[in-house]
């Protein structure tokens, strides 16, 4: 704790969703809960940039230092993909609790690591999946709990845009991030998805992850130009994955596709109902038979979320103030995170091989 007697913070990696999400939207709208003590950042400017434009009183260039001070409770994890899991391990291992950014890690192998930690120190580990907190997910998730869809048999999910490839950063380069928007964007669509399903364990998936767009020179992009000659990720990816219980999902992932508009968005299928629900716009219909026709239910009225991070964020807190669990707080847990990079995995996998692949 700080001398004030609040959860002292660290962030790890002082890039944009350390600024924009954690910090300014998180942090820093709970200013009788928490201080961030200091940031850590292998960039210079971003140091310089923590210290300068956002105050932080301290700033490192190896975080390891950061690591060190008994007045950090807990840290942020906001690095690269790459970085994920030997920072959290290390976090860990320090005594420090931790809210490492989504994709938990760039593999399942990592995943276990960091879930190994977690229960060697008995320290709290959230990934964040933060689109669980848009109050249109809340109100569905509170309907499937409420038994309105009987028997949810099947699930359709996509994160897909038409032209809005990251243009800086890390995001094109499969050794740094693991993927393309399988790892960026698809692990979100699947966490939120598993997460209304009630995280039914995956057992295989048949997938595809092709580059066909990405690597050609002049492409329109919403977000700039990207370098098409370092592009080593996918640019699409399709997949059908089976669960213990006989459930099923399908998963659609792209940066760049021609289609009508980027759609983000699930379906549920279930016996007494089903739903889609549109994560971009917060809304959702139901869809059902009752009074002896077909009806549609569509959201009205939803309470305001300034931010989903700010949300998680608060959560997070709240487990190390009042010693709750993740999961009590509805937030991703590692052993949840970890079901979403084995389907990566398995997808990744099974384009390699052409054909369907085992998740253990």
């Amino acid at each position: 704790m700080t001398k004030d007697g609040k959860v002292g913070v660290g962030i790890i990696g002082f890039g944009g969703i350390a600024r924009g999400a954690h910090l300014t939207s998180g942090y820093r709208k709970l200013p009788e809960w928490c201080e961030v003590v200091a940031v850590a950042d292998i960039l210079p400017e971003r140091c310089a940039e923590a210290s300068g434009q956002f105050g932080i009183p301290t700033t490192y260039d190896d975080y390891h230092q950061l690591l060190e001070r008994d007045d950090i409770d807990a840290v942020s994890v906001c690095t690269g993909n790459y970085a994920h899991a030997p920072i959290t391990i290390a976090a860990l291992k320090a005594g420090k609790h931790v809210l490492c950014e989504k994709p938990m890690a760039m593999n399942a192998d990592e995943c276990k690591a960091m879930i190994a930690a977690q229960r060697e120190t008995g320290k709290k580990l959230q990934i964040g999946f933060n689109m669980r907190y848009s109050p249109g997910a809340q109100s569905l998730k509170r309907a499937v709990e409420n038994g309105q869809f009987g028997d949810i048999y099947h699930a359709a999910a996509r994160a897909i845009r038409r032209r809005r490839v990251p243009a800086k950063g890390v995001f094109i380069n499969k050794e740094l991030n693991g993927g393309g928007p399988l790892i960026d964007i698809g692990v979100h669509i699947t966490d939120m998805t598993l997460w209304l399903m009630g995280h039914p364990k995956p057992v295989a998936t048949v997938g595809s992850a092709v580059c066909k767009m990405g690597k050609t020179p002049g492409l329109v992009g919403e977000w700039g130009q990207w370098d098409t000659s370092a592009y080593t990720v996918e640019d699409f990816a399709s997949a059908y994955v089976r669960f213990e219980d006989g459930r099923t999902m399908t998963l659609l992932a792209s940066f760049l596709a021609n289609i009508d508009q980027e759609h983000f968005d699930t379906q549920l299928f279930g016996t007494g109902a089903g739903a889609f629900f549109d994560a971009n716009a917060g809304k959702y219909t139901m869809y059902r038979e009752e009074f002896g026709t077909l009806t549609d239910t569509t959201t009205g009225w939803l309470p305001n979320v300034a931010s989903t991070h700010g949300k998680e964020i608060e959560m997070f807190l709240k487990t190390i103030r009042e010693d709750m669990t993740i999961d009590e707080v509805g937030a991703a847990t590692g052993e949840q995170a970890l079901m979403v990079t084995q389907i990566m995995d398995a997808i990744y996998k099974s384009s390699e091989v052409g054909g369907e692949v085992a998740i253990s």
